[in-house]
């Protein structure tokens, strides 16, 4: 999405989704939409509610303006970062797979920014609309609830699925698959990780204590 909003194929302050949220709202998913259903739950910019509905509409609007599809255009993206074994599977929101390697060039790529902007990827790593609450899958309500555009931020969040030692700068996401990425600019790191467990009460546990000792280990 940053990228088709670099290659003005979207602009990122265009209507999207409901009446009066933008592809801004979407990405930070504070459209109120809920996660599946295109039926708001909440008004534009209330509350932050993880939407997969949301991320399949700009994928919907990427490949209507681009005329190819969007796994094709995702493929474009990935064959420069050296991604070529992801695939898309299903959804946009939550359908893509591929092998360890791929995720770790992904997070070398928002480590050291060479596939958007630097400046892009600052505005997509802010706050975007500060001061929603929500909830944040799997932790709880968090308020503030932060998100910038697509990243879902740290902050001063607790619980969480990142370390103590984190920063609050820490970016990135998790899924229900068992995977996490976080790309911690102040510590110059990131760590990708993929299991073969669904997410649940061993991943709120294990996550970050591994993050917690990786972070040791590199200050030691």
């Amino acid at each position: 999405m940053l990228i088709a909003a670099e290659e003005g194929i979207l602009d990122l302050d265009e209507p999207a989704g409901p009446p009066g949220s933008t592809v801004r709202h979407v990405l930070a998913h504070a459209s109120g939409l809920p996660l599946d259903g295109d039926v708001p739950i909440a008004g534009v910019g209330e509350r932050r509610i993880y939407s997969n509905t949301g991320f399949e509409l700009l994928a919907d609007l990427v490949a209507e303006r681009a005329e190819i599809s969007f796994d094709g255009y995702l493929r474009a993206v990935l064959e420069p970062l050296e991604m070529s074994r992801t695939r898309l599977e299903g959804s946009p929101a939550w359908g893509a797979s591929g092998p360890l390697r791929d995720l770790v060039a992904f997070a070398e790529s928002l480590l050291r920014p060479s596939f958007i902007a630097a400046e892009t990827l600052a505005e997509a790593t802010a706050v975007a609309f500060p001061g929603l609450a929500g909830v944040l899958p799997g932790f709880g309500r968090q308020d503030p609830n932060d998100w910038g555009l697509g990243f879902e931020l740290r902050d001063e969040k607790s619980p969480h699925w990142t370390g103590t030692r984190n920063s609050a700068r820490t970016f990135g996401h998790f899924g229900r698959s068992g995977t996490f990425l976080w790309v911690d600019p102040e510590a110059g790191l990131a760590c990708a990780c993929l299991t073969d467990l669904e997410f649940g009460d061993w991943a709120r546990e294990a996550w970050p204590r591994l993050s917690d000792a990786i972070l040791a280990e590199l200050s030691s």
